[in-house]
Order: structure tokens, then C-alpha cells, then sequence
């Protein structure tokens, strides 16, 4: 009988590349995870991997259990939620991921919301970009993750993981109060070709360039902050401008404005909920999701002005 830890723990391994890597996101050390690797080999009596230096490659062997594993660990999944029903309705648990602007928005709200529930579910939220998301989430260290996905992420049809489309979050060019393009109506981007551009987080940095590309100019990269409210308070004091979500709140901030961008469709990143395969069905989780989508729900009649 295989052990189920020790295919998640080879999971883990296709995701991270390398056992230290993989030790760190089981919360494990080195040698733990060597040994389950040892483990796992003895009990399917196949070499499942093969050095290349210091990666881990799979084998045709570990690529067959792998496929198998994504199969058995969602079915586990699955159990779990048919176990959860038989609950004896004390307080529960969920573990929620989310990046940066979600936080206030829709997290918080969200957990709120579950823990006056009956019987209540307690939210431990953490924060983590969308790459942390997805390695927690597999790593079994969260339930659900909010998540902006990039051309690293996961693809849509990856056996390991459930993604909902969860709202559309526009983003809107921030400029300092008084700035030309301050109180106008929808602009192009690329009306802000020749401005001094302050740099957001990496994931946001990584949209920014892509929609300015598509709009045909490289911003100028004058300023860097990876916490948003130090990008706005720059702008305010006119060193320059950015592409903000409308999930960020400006409430705070007088000495900026947002300006639409216009285009078809205007620029957004698109925000998913993401679960581990087959977990969708337990109770908290389901409760979690709920919640969110109903947040989600209000915060896109917001930004339409309904």
C-alpha cells in the first residue's frame, strides 16, 4: 500500500525542482524529504527519479505514478469532503491565500462574514503572491487561494487544482491631482508614454510592462515600492504614475486621481479562486467560496456604479 504523504511530497517535487526547495515548502528538512523520496521508491519498486545536477528529474516510471497520483490525491480530496458532512458543528478552519489588494477588499469581509455563520468558520488569512499561492495550496499548508495568474501560473486544465474565474479587476492609470490628464474622460494608454512610471510589486510590475508593450511604449522606470501605499503616496507628490486595480483603495490618498483607460476591454487582470482538486465539496470550503463570490458579487456592482 502506497502512502499518500509520500506522493504528495513527490507532487511537491515536480513543482519545486529540487529537494531543499521542496523541504521548504513542506516544512520539512532536506533529509526528510530524501527519505520519503527513498520511501516511495521501495514501496512502487521503481526509479521514480534521476539527478541532473542539482535537480530532480522525473523518470517514464515517476511520471506514471504522477499521473496516477493527481487521480488518488483529488479522490482523497473528495473523501474529505464527504467526511466533513458528518461534522459535529464546532468551529471550523479555513486557510485563505490572497495578494496584497485583496486584503481589506475582499478577504477581511469574507472571513467576517463566515466566523458570524452557524456554526462558525474561523479564516486564517495569509498573504501571497500568485506563485506562493499555488505552492501553499499544493503543499497543504491552505484551502483556498486568490490568485492573478501570469504566464508562469498553472494552465486552466492542470489535474492538480480547481480555477474559478472569481471578478474582473480593472486597472486605472493614478496620477497626481492636477496632472493634465487629471478629470478627463477615458484615456489611451499610451497618453502616458512619456511619464515617469513608479514600479508596484513584482506580479503587477510584470502586467504593467505587458500592457504598455501592447500599447506600444516601454514606461520609464523611475521609482520602485513593493507596498502599494508607497506607490500612491509617490504619486501624490508628483514623481509619477501607475496602473492601479480598482480593488486598491485610494481612501487616504486626496493628492491622486484615477483616470479610465479606454480600450476593448480596458485593462484588468482577471482574479481566480484556486483549490486543490476535489477539495471544492468540503463544507468550510464550499463556505469559503461562497462568501468570496458574494464579495466579489458587490464589489463589481461598485465599480459599475450600480
Amino acid at each position: 500500500m502506497i502512502d499518500l504523504r509520500l506522493l504528495h511530497t513527490l507532487r511537491v517535487l515536480r513543482s519545486e525542482g529540487t529537494v531543499t526547495a521542496t523541504a521548504r515548502a513542506l516544512h520539512l528538512s532536506p533529509s526528510a524529504v530524501s527519505q520519503q523520496l527513498r520511501q516511495l521508491a521501495q514501496q512502487t519498486g521503481a526509479e521514480l527519479l534521476r539527478p541532473e545536477g542539482r535537480v530532480l528529474r522525473l523518470t517514464p516510471a515517476g511520471r506514471v505514478l504522477l499521473r496516477h497520483a493527481d487521480v488518488l490525491l483529488a479522490q482523497w480530496e473528495q473523501a474529505r469532503a464527504e467526511l466533513s458532512e458528518q461534522g459535529n458543528g464546532t468551529e471550523r478552519t479555513l486557510r485563505v491565500e490572497g495578494f496584497v489588494t485583496t486584503m481589506a477588499s475582499l478577504l477581511a469581509p469574507m472571513a467576517s462574514e463566515l466566523l458570524r455563520a452557524r456554526p462558525p468558520v474561523r479564516v486564517v488569512i495569509h498573504e501571497a503572491d500568485t506563485r506562493l499561492g499555488y505552492q501553499r495550496l499544493l503543499a497543504d499548508q491552505s484551502d483556498i487561494s486568490v490568485v492573478t495568474p501570469h504566464p508562469d501560473s498553472p494552465t486552466a486544465d492542470d489535474p492538480r487544482f480547481e480555477q474559478r474565474p472569481l471578478m474582473d479587476d480593472f486597472l486605472d492609470l493614478v496620477v497626481p491631482a492636477g496632472h493634465p490628464l487629471a478629470g478627463r474622460g477615458p484615456v489611451d494608454l499610451a497618453a502616458a508614454a512619456e511619464e515617469d512610471w513608479i514600479i508596484p510589486h513584482h506580479d503587477q510590475d510584470r502586467l504593467i510592462q505587458a500592457l504598455c508593450a501592447a500599447a506600444g511604449f516601454a514606461p520609464r522606470r523611475s521609482h520602485h515600492s513593493n507596498e502599494w501605499p508607497a506607490v500612491l503616496s509617490m504619486i501624490g507628490h508628483g514623481l509619477g504614475v501607475c496602473l492601479v486595480p480598482r480593488l486598491m483603495s485610494l481612501d487616504g490618498f486626496p493628492q491622486v486621481v484615477r483616470v479610465p483607460v479606454q480600450g476593448s476591454p480596458p485593462p484588468l487582470r482577471r482574479v481566480l479562486t484556486v483549490v486543490r482538486r476535489g477539495s471544492a465539496g468540503q463544507a468550510v470550503v464550499a463556505a469559503g467560496l461562497a462568501a468570496l463570490r458574494a464579495r466579489a458579487e458587490v464589489l463589481t456592482q461598485r465599480a459599475a456604479g450600480k
